[in-house]
């Protein structure tokens, strides 16, 4: 997770994890990780274990903000996620999003 700062470039901000995907797919075990599925998992077709052969789609995707645990502060945020198969980085995906708290 990034959070753009004073030099209009995003910076890491508060977390910052490795998962097994085969492994948490089977078992979830990281609390992060566990947001970004429960974000993700009704648009996508990310249902099984592993080995996941196929493509894996994410369709019609939009934040729900009451998964989210906490608020966060206003900002613009960048969720990075380098998606490793067989030990070589396969896809990277950043989501960008602007949070504002409420006045």
């Amino acid at each position: 997770m990034f959070k753009k700062g004073g030099s209009l470039s995003y910076q890491p901000w508060l977390y910052s994890a490795s998962i097994d995907g085969c492994r948490f797919v089977k078992r979830p075990y990281h609390p992060i990780a566990l947001i970004v599925y429960r974000l993700f998992k009704p648009f996508s077709n990310l249902n099984h274990t592993c080995p996941y052969e196929g493509s894996i789609l994410v369709k019609g995707f939009y934040l729900r903000w009451n998964i989210l645990p906490n608020a966060i502060p206003t900002g613009e945020y960048m969720l990075s996620m380098n998606w490793i198969f067989s030990n070589n980085s396969t896809l990277l995906t950043n989501a960008y999003f602007v949070f504002k708290e409420d006045a």
